[in-house]
């Protein structure tokens, strides 16, 4: 069951007086006392296996598959299906009856090839519609590292297609690992499939990504909510602050909002404009109508409510006496940040970089002025919106930044989970800083990735471990030892912020002034040459910062092609043939564009990579 309640910005406003007014809507899973009575899962796992996930990648996600086969039960029926150039069904739907066997089969996924992703992902949507049970949870989770370059590559026929698969039952989640996959695409897909989206940043966080998703199947207690707003003839709806599809009808503004879970309330913030009214009182504002379906007594049910919103209008004193809730304005705040982020990613799109840096300091500005920084997820916000215009301003936005703050923007106007908020692991500048091997005064804090986010500790004694330190975002990075000027503890009390001056503590030898840099490693590479053999080959089982290359079969010729993300897979590349062996894959230190620009050259050592 599901249980709503709300809240408003203003619980009172003044007559006579035009106002403006944030609700926010709560829907909430009523805890059940069984936890054994959750809904059965029919899951379809599709992982990528290009070339590009070969190495650390592939081993983490096929590592996160199998914890995720082993928490399920016999209840469950599962499917996986895996892609490079073609699509292959490894294990065709099947209750969960021995996981250990279906992990040995996912330990035996070896990399190779390009991206079909509409071919895997197609075929784990025939898997799931093969067993298609309204009193299970039918579920696609599509894995990819990269572009769609086989098969259906369009992002509208993709998202179209995927919200057709949902309208059959079929709800695709959509994993986007490390740093050349298409974000858009794959947001849009699970918005237009009614499922999730998460960025897996670095191979060891595609575990924890799993977990968070199998908790959230596994505690779904309302499917398919949707949510019909209908305003009494004088108020105005004037905006939705989160990301759900909406539609208009003759009934109203309908929302679809999707799943609820037991363990995480779904929000809904619209804002409303109320005219001036002349009559103290109770004022009707807005009628929520909300239906859903949800497991009852062994059978799914479609449920259905009504909530009634009311607003209280008296004097311009009483009003004044009034407090806003200010829990409000801090949900609502951050939704307006996330919404700023969108505008400012936009903006950037189309090359405007002073204005997008323009449009996210003014969102900093903005919030100073409502006093919301002595909340950390504020202060946060402020940091990161800062790290954000620097990076833009500068022309340094890159792709993992556009990852970074679309995935910040869509969970926190989607999600309602403190660990996939504000998540972001790009390192920063620390080199910049004065760096030093010993110090008289000032504080040591640490910085640390923790759940997917960049956080400062305080290592120095006398200090609470346990509290976040409020740090520029732009020098953190993973590793790193400061020396901080001072400490203050925040006026609530909840964490600490860095200020004055701050240096990195090194090791003795590595000194440096402010603003010089380490002196780069030149490298002068050479085209590749090959051993005399193919047995002649160093191997290697990781890929580094390295190229790879897989050889395939052309006919009567064997043809060295790059399915590294990022390169064309359909040039030609300088190779050396005595190696070449089908279906092999291999890392080179670099390839380059041929003077031509219409074939690659490798450089550097080959090495054969072992999976």
């Amino acid at each position: 069951m599901i249980q709503v309640n709300y809240s408003l910005s203003h619980s009172l406003i003044a007559t006579n007086t035009a106002a403006t007014v944030d609700l926010i809507l709560n829907f909430n899973g009523e805890k059940t006392a069984i936890v054994s009575s959750r809904r059965p899962l029919n899951l379809s796992l599709v992982i990528d296996r290009s070339g590009s996930m070969a190495g650390q990648p592939l081993r983490y996600a096929i590592q996160a598959a199998q914890k995720l086969v082993e928490s399920l039960t016999d209840q469950d029926i599962v499917s996986v299906v895996i892609y490079d150039d073609n699509a292959d069904l490894i294990l065709p739907p099947q209750p969960v009856k021995n996981p250990s066997e279906i992990c040995k089969i996912l330990g035996k996924i070896k990399a190779g090839g390009c991206t079909n992703l509409s071919g895997g992902w197609l075929l784990g949507c025939e898997q799931v519609k093969s067993c298609l049970n309204r009193e299970y949870l039918n579920r696609v989770l599509l894995l990819t590292d990269g572009q769609a370059n086989e098969g259906i590559t369009d992002p509208q026929i993709l998202t179209k297609t995927a919200h057709k698969q949902s309208e059959q039952g079929i709800i695709t989640t959509t994993l986007g690992f490390g740093t050349y996959f298409n974000e858009d695409l794959l947001m849009g897909m699970a918005k237009a499939a009614g499922g999730n989206f998460y960025f897996i940043q670095s191979p060891d966080e595609a575990t924890d990504v799993f977990r968070i998703e199998l908790e959230s199947l596994t505690s779904v207690v309302g499917q398919n909510l949707t949510v019909t707003l209908h305003p009494e003839s004088s108020i105005e709806l004037r905006e939705i602050l989160n990301n759900y599809r909406t539609t208009s009808t003759e009934k109203g503004l309908e929302i679809f909002v999707g799943d609820v879970y037991e363990i995480e309330a779904k929000q809904l913030a619209v804002q409303l404009v109320i005219p001036a009214q002349n009559t103290i009182g109770q004022l009707p504002l807005i009628s929520i109508h909300y239906q859903y379906q949800t497991l009852v007594n062994d059978s799914i049910e479609q449920l259905s409510g009504e909530l009634p919103i009311t607003i209280n209008i008296g004097s311009e004193a009483d009003a004044q006496q009034v407090q806003p809730d200010q829990s409000v304005f801090e949900q609502t705040s951050k939704l307006r940040i996330a919404q700023v982020k969108e505008q400012a990613i936009a903006l950037t799109d189309k090359g405007e970089y002073q204005k997008a840096a323009e449009t996210l300091r003014s969102a900093i500005q903005d919030i100073q002025q409502k006093l919301l920084n002595e909340i950390f997820e504020i202060a946060e916000e402020i940091e990161q919106l800062e790290y954000y215009a620097q990076r833009i301003e500068t022309q340094n936005f890159d792709s993992v930044s556009r990852k970074e703050m679309r995935d910040q923007s869509y969970q926190t106007r989607t999600r309602n989970r403190e660990d996939l908020n504000l998540r972001g692991i790009a390192a920063g500048d620390a080199d910049s800083l004065e760096a030093v091997s010993s110090f008289e005064q000032g504080v040591l804090v640490e910085c640390i990735r923790q759940g997917g986010k960049l956080r400062v500790r305080v290592i120095s004694d006398g200090y609470n471990p346990e509290f976040n330190v409020q740090f520029p975002r732009h020098l953190r990075e993973e590793g790193v030892t400061y020396i901080v000027e001072e400490i203050k503890l925040s006026a609530n009390g909840d964490f600490y912020r860095a200020s004055g001056t701050i240096k990195r503590l090194v090791k003795p030898g590595e000194e440096r002034k402010a603003g010089t840099q380490k002196t780069p490693k030149t490298t002068n590479l050479q085209a590749a040459k090959a051993p005399k053999s193919f047995a002649d080959l160093e191997t290697t089982d990781t890929v580094g910062n390295g190229v790879i290359i897989q050889c395939v079969k052309e006919g009567s010729k064997l043809r060295a092609r790059v399915v590294s993300d990022g390169y064309n897979p359909n040039y030609n590349i300088r190779f050396p043939r005595d190696i070449r062996a089908e279906g092999v894959l291999y890392v080179v230190d670099e390839v380059r564009e041929s003077s031509d620009g219409k074939s690659y050259v490798a450089y550097g050592k080959i090495r054969r990579l072992t999976q």
